[in-house]
C-alpha cells in the first residue's frame, strides 16, 4: 500500500510496499484499523516515534472477504 519514513520528526509517505533499506527486517506490528487512512495514521506515529521507516500492506484475517467479494472457505 505505501511507505513511511521520518523525515525531520515527521512522516514522509511515499507510493508502494517497500522501503529501500540494507539492513534486515527487526520486527513488525500487526495493527487491526478500519480502513487505509487509519493504517496511514499509524505507520506514520509509528515511523516518527520508532524513527524507523515502516511498510503498510493488507492482509485478510480469518473470515474475511477476498478483494473480489468471495469469502474464504
Amino acid at each position: 500500500m505505501c511507505s513511511v519514513e521520518p523525515v525531520d520528526g515527521k512522516p514522509f509517505f511515499t507510493d508502494g510496499p517497500y522501503v529501500e533499506t540494507k539492513e534486515h527486517l527487526g520486527g513488525f506490528a500487526v495493527v487491526d484499523v478500519p480502513d487505509d487512512a487509519a493504517a496511514r495514521y499509524w505507520a506514520g506515529r509509528l515511523a516518527t516515534v520508532l524513527d524507523w521507516p515502516q511498510e503498510v500492506h493488507r492482509f485478510r484475517g480469518p473470515g474475511q472477504a477476498r478483494r473480489n467479494g468471495s469469502a474464504e472457505k
